[in-house]
Parts: C-alpha cells; sequence; structure tokens
C-alpha cells in the first residue's frame, strides 16, 4: 500500500507546477493557485503515508523524480518545451533511477 501512497503523491507532485504555469497562462488565476496549493498539500500526505514503510531517501527520490519527471512530459506536451536529445536522455536516467529503486526495495 505504501508504494500506492508514494505513485500518488508523485501524482500530486505532478499537479502543483502544473497549477503554477496555469495560473500565469490563464483567466482563472486564483483557481489554479488554490489548485496547486492542494496539489501540494496532497502530495506532502501521501509522502508522509509512503514514508510509514518506505525508506526516507527511497520514497523522496520517487516523489521527485515521479514529479520531475511528469512536469518534464508535460511541459513537451503542452507547452512546447524543447524535446532535444539530451533533455531525452537525462529524462530517461530519471526514470530508469525511479524503475532501480522500486526494485532494490525489499
Amino acid at each position: 500500500m505504501a508504494w500506492i501512497y508514494l505513485i500518488i503523491a508523485g501524482l500530486f507532485e505532478i499537479g502543483w507546477p502544473l497549477g503554477l504555469k496555469l495560473s500565469q497562462t490563464t483567466a482563472h488565476k486564483a483557481l489554479w493557485m488554490l489548485f496547486a496549493v492542494f496539489s501540494m498539500s496532497a502530495s506532502g500526505l501521501c509522502l508522509w503515508m509512503a514514508q510509514k514503510t518506505i525508506p526516507m531517501g527511497t520514497a523522496y527520490a520517487v516523489w521527485t523524480g515521479i514529479g520531475a519527471a511528469g512536469a518534464f512530459v508535460l511541459g513537451i506536451v503542452l507547452y512546447k518545451d524543447p524535446a532535444t536529445f539530451f533533455r531525452i536522455l537525462s529524462f530517461t536516467f530519471i526514470v530508469v533511477g525511479i524503475i532501480g529503486l522500486k526494485l532494490s526495495h525489499p
């Protein structure tokens, strides 16, 4: 169950930079700021729940990795961020690291 909490925490971790970006690019600034604050809070709560059984370093690395990878993909898809070879290679290293941490957990 802790890994499910951690994945949910990572998904909420994607939500807050998305909310901040949307607050800058739409007319609904307050709504998207509230979404960002909600995402931050939900992310932290789920991380806290996951850390009850997953080691802190592993949980934190996976949590931030999911958030970074998700924000990276959304940036490319929604905001036409550059999709250069080295950016995608670096993204791949993040994903491999997340998988490695999961596989190394007893």
